[in-house]
């Protein structure tokens, strides 16, 4: 081993920028960053142009092309799941919608066991410290403004918004100015990783700006095949690259890979349920039964509707618009492809037995799927709506020592009667929210699923056979004490429990999935780890009131943790 470093960064997504960012800050640590796949060329227009995000999902150049087992409730079908292979990771390729989750999800957090210091109180300093807000006031006490990550909200000017906005507001739920502020619950324009028309991802934020750091080192096309082991020490890592292989010394490797290359390289490298890795003729470092458990994701449709009048962005879904439309892009970062174009939604309460939203939607002034697939009407639009935190739970497993074979994954979506009951919900509430007068006008008809599905048998179906996942696979290396047999990593270290030298910082940390896109909470989660791995103090607490249904706004109190 001719290299040594003191952290290795397994993953150049977004917890890895983060990461290698922050762990080389003060010049004193050599760090490397590790990344499977290629750089993300400024020149590439497949990443850098907002609208475009469609396009690089389902291409071995970006994506690892992973997909799900045969789901066993919604009738043997494999669901895709599309994650960012390149620098950046899946903020490269996704949708660019920033959602903190509501505070109580990380309330929930803190009641575990051992998790007091991932309370909302504690991780809000962290969201505040990663963003640049440009759209609330300097004073506003929820949002930051200095941070790497600068976030247009909306515009959300197209009439269509509007329309669905005060449908909404006549079917009896809120507006909100900030979901991602005081009041989550509610309606109104959503905050984006777009910048002057152009995608922000986490390697753009914070490992550009950086790069040239002589104590940090960005190697791109590096795939890494196993943690390198003294016993239980990690002494470093073996990777392929350019046809050869290296192997690097490290003083402590740091997995960022994500929801499913974390606890797939981890269970390759001996870590997970013994007599599992044992049956595959890998000799087990230690007994982790939750590495690949608790796996948690959302799954979401889109109800479209098509529209009477000519004001949606169907048109600029036709080919001859394209030269065009990519023209205004090049010359201005303005025009149609300047935008990521979920500019707004919101988040409800299906149901009285919920405390806090369990339902998100996000509106498009256009009827088309995620891979591009549009729907056969000259205007249209939609809502993507799915359940928020179900009970569902799934696993992952290699199902062999080839670090280049995808891992076996069942999500078990619709297993559960909660979820179950609550997809049946949101497809009730949505079709009320869009019979109202308001958006009337605007409305000339349900495409999908159609008036012919109406029972709960028939939606629950429906479901079943159109769903795809919002890509938000998490939680399958979760956070807890030592004494919780199925937990993974140390939530006050982010040490992986029984190693020396190995940490998990990315979205597998997670203990529960988080009300949104997961894109912010896995921002928050490695600002906050980076500062636990270095031995940094702590961002002290902010205690501040939040929105919680069936307290009056005006006497709600301060929050004391």
């Amino acid at each position: 081993m001719k290299e040594r470093y003191d952290y290795v960064i397994i993953g150049g997504g977004s917890a890895g920028s983060v990461l290698g960012n922050r762990l080389s800050e003060d010049g004193t640590r050599s760090v490397l960053v590790l990344e499977a796949g290629r750089s993300d060329y400024p020149w590439d227009l497949l990443i850098q142009m907002p609208a475009a995000l469609p396009y690089p999902a389902g291409k071995s150049l970006y994506d690892w092309k992973y997909e799900s087992d045969p789901e066993p409730y919604m009738n043997g079908r494999r669901v895709k799941h599309a994650r960012g292979k390149v620098l950046g990771g899946s903020s490269s390729i996704n949708g660019m919608i920033y959602q903190r989750g509501n505070p109580k999800d990380y309330e929930r957090w803190g009641a575990d066991p051992g998790m007091e210091t991932w309370d909302f109180a504690h991780c809000l300093p962290y969201f505040k410290r990663l963003e640049n807000t440009l759209a609330s006031d300097p004073d506003d006490e929820y949002r930051g403004h200095d941070g790497p990550i600068k976030l247009e909200r909306g515009p959300a000017k197209n009439p269509l918004f509007q329309a669905f906005f005060d449908a909404a507001v006549e079917a009896g739920y809120s507006r909100t100015p900030d979901v991602n502020g005081y009041r989550q619950e509610g309606f109104g324009p959503f905050d984006k990783h777009v910048y002057k028309g152009r995608r922000l991802s986490a390697s753009r934020a914070y490992l550009h700006p950086v790069k040239r750091r002589k104590n940090l080192t960005i190697r791109t096309r590096a795939f890494v095949s196993n943690i390198d082991f003294d016993g239980t020490r990690a002494k470093g890592v073996t990777y392929r690259r350019n046809g050869k292989t290296h192997q690097v010394h490290a003083g402590e490797v740091i997995l960022a890979g994500g929801a499913i290359n974390t606890p797939q390289l981890l269970q390759l490298s001996g870590v997970g349920d013994a007599e599992h890795l044992r049956s595959l003729g890998i000799k087990p470092v230690v007994h982790l039964p939750g590495v690949g458990e608790n796996l948690q994701d959302h799954l979401e449709a889109y109800i479209q509707y098509s529209c009477p009048k000519p004001v949606s962005e169907q048109p600029n879904l036709n080919k001859a618009r394209m030269p065009w439309i990519g023209l205004q892009w090049l010359l201005g970062r303005k025009g149609p492809a300047a935008t990521n174009h979920f500019e707004g939604g919101g988040f409800i309460r299906s149901n009285d037995e919920v405390d806090y939203p369990n339902l998100m939607y996000h509106f498009l002034p256009v009827a088309v799927r995620y891979d591009g697939q549009k729907a056969d009407t000259e205007h249209g639009f939609q809502v993507h709506v799915g359940p928020m935190y179900s009970d569902a739970r799934g696993s992952l497993k290699i199902r062999s020592k080839d670090p280049k074979e995808h891992p076996s994954m069942v999500y078990n979506y619709l297993s559960t009667e909660q979820d179950r009951r609550e997809w049946v919900e949101a497809v009730r509430i949505t079709r009320e929210i869009m019979s109202q007068s308001a958006i009337a006008p605007y409305n000339s008809g349900e495409i999908s699923p159609g008036p012919s599905v109406q029972t709960d048998e028939e939606i629950l179906d429906w479901v079943a056979n159109d769903a795809e996942t919002a890509l938000h696979p998490s939680c399958t290396a979760k956070m807890g004490p030592d004494s919780d047999p199925m937990s993974v990593v140390d939530p006050k270290t982010m040490k992986v429990h029984g190693l020396d030298n190995v940490r998990v910082v990315d979205a597998s940390a997670m203990p529960y999935v988080t009300n949104g896109n997961i894109h912010a909470p896995v921002l928050m989660l490695a600002e906050k780890a980076a500062d636990l791995i270095i031995g940094k103090e702590p961002l002290k607490p902010v205690y501040v009131d939040y929105y919680r249904h069936g307290v009056d706004p005006a006497d709600a109190g301060t929050v004391t943790g």
